[in-house]
């Protein structure tokens, strides 16, 4: 765990809830509902790796995601500028979470160990 600030901190938390709103207001449906599991920000806010659930998408689904992410990430900062009236919003990089499923593949194995 890294050690971070508390202003960073408690950005990263508020971009972890202002993120989803951006998303639910775009009218796309593959990105709309879409799970925000983490973010990370660098030093400074200028960047932001946005960790998002992916587990229930196929390959073709996330790269359609991928895409739409990428296109609305400039109306995702504007929501987020508007919201906190910051004078500069971190750059997003969207990167699917994988630690659900590697969770998963744990606990099915704890399983089959558990009934042996």
């Amino acid at each position: 765990m890294k050690n971070k600030s508390i202003n960073l901190q408690r950005t990263e938390s508020l971009l972890k809830e202002l993120i989803p709103e951006a998303l639910s207001s775009l009218n796309d449906q593959f990105i709309k509902g879409l799970t925000i599991t983490d973010v990370d920000c660098k030093n400074g806010k200028y960047d932001a790796k946005v960790y998002f659930d992916g587990s229930d998408y196929s390959k073709e689904e996330l790269k359609i995601i991928r895409i739409a992410l990428r296109r609305a990430n400039g109306r995702i900062k504007s929501y987020i500028l508007h919201a906190t009236s910051w004078y500069k919003c971190p750059n997003f990089e969207f990167i699917q979470d994988d630690m659900i499923e590697k969770t998963k593949r744990l606990e099915n194995l704890f399983e089959q160990i558990k009934s042996k």
